[in-house]
């Protein structure tokens, strides 16, 4: 697919998102529970802000696909929705491929996507081929450009045995297939892609993020993805956005975040015959086993060759492994820590 034309790439060298000083604070009711209370609220209603997102501000290349983290109420969505035009922002400034995304010009939104993981956009009583081509008419795709898009979608997804099912009957992986494709047949130059795999079982999250990479890679798209599935993250993302709270904790890479917040590694060792073998003065020893039935030490990164030797040396290993420490306790070490890159 080729990259539609817009006026943000190559324009005085100006990165496809720029975000500065993002905020959007809500007003919420704010009651105690109870009949008096929900009485005494119809004369007067008391309010309280809610800041879902402050004061952030970030910039992503062409062609990224940067991965943006958080909890749950950290602001993700919230920001994703300003970005795609959903929201007004209660200050700061956003430019997306040139575009401010809140005035919802024509161009812009020819130009992006949104695609919500817990959202259904197809019509569900009617085959996805009918929403395919509703699409075609809202976005004004030519036949001739329908039809290689389409062709180049059903080339990556496999759509040919699950569009002339009704959308009710698909299952949820062949559903987000769909979605994706409806999503991407304008051919848009940025993706705002919120928790895509959510509730899909492994094989179908391995397809949509094979399906994705190989998207950037053939149109040089821009993507920002959330995702709780830190295998989405791993596999397309060598840079994250944390935000916790509404205030972005860090920006960076993901290799440079695993080295700050967790500079240990996970050594796991089988002795043989040596069971109740004294490991702790190599390192911490983590409860429990692998699933190998290894004994598992945390020791500092810079240790590792001398621990790994002196293990060697004394202990009666059969079978020795070195690997990182699991992602997810690194996200999970970060949404906690006051780090920022």
């Amino acid at each position: 697919m080729a990259r539609p034309a817009s006026p943000a790439f190559g324009a005085n060298g100006t990165p496809p998102i720029v975000v500065e000083e993002l905020s959007k604070t809500y007003k919420v009711t704010d009651r105690e529970g109870g009949f008096g209370a929900a009485v005494r609220s119809f004369f007067k209603r008391k309010f309280k802000d809610v800041r879902a997102v402050q004061r952030v501000s970030f910039q992503i290349g062409q062609g990224e696909i940067v991965g943006f983290l958080g909890p749950n109420g950290a602001g993700k969505t919230t920001t994703l929705k300003m970005l795609s035009g959903l929201l007004y922002p209660t200050s700061g400034s956003a430019q997306v491929l040139g575009y401010t995304p809140w005035e919802r010009q024509a161009g812009y939104l020819r130009s992006m996507t949104l695609v919500m993981g817990q959202r259904n956009r197809l019509a569900w009583d009617v085959p996805a081929a009918d929403s395919f081509l509703l699409n075609k008419a809202i976005y004004r795709i030519s036949d001739d450009e329908y039809k290689r898009s389409f062709q180049e979608l059903d080339d990556l997804l496999e759509l040919g045995p699950i569009i002339r099912k009704p959308v009710r009957n698909l299952s949820l992986g062949e559903r987000m297939k769909c979605e994706l494709a409806a999503s991407l047949l304008h051919r848009p130059s940025v993706l705002f892609l919120d928790e895509p795999t959510i509730g899909l079982d492994v094989g179908a999250q391995s397809r949509i993020r094979a399906f994705l990479k190989e998207y950037n890679r053939r149109n040089g798209a821009t993507i920002i993805l959330t995702s709780h599935y830190m295998a989405d993250v791993v596999a397309l993302c060598e840079r994250v956005i944390i935000i916790h709270h509404g205030e972005l904790r860090y920006d960076g890479g993901l290799s440079e975040l695993s080295r700050r917040i967790a500079p240990y590694k996970i050594i796991s060792v089988h002795l043989g015959g040596c069971d109740d073998c004294a490991l702790e003065s190599y390192g911490v020893v983590l409860p429990g086993e692998d699933e190998t039935g290894k004994k598992r030490l945390q020791v500092p990164a810079d240790q590792v060759p001398a621990i790994t030797a002196r293990l060697l040396a004394e202990q009666p290993v059969q079978d020795l492994t070195i690997e990182d420490p699991p992602i997810e306790d690194v996200i999970e070490r970060a949404f906690n820590e006051p780090l920022r890159n």
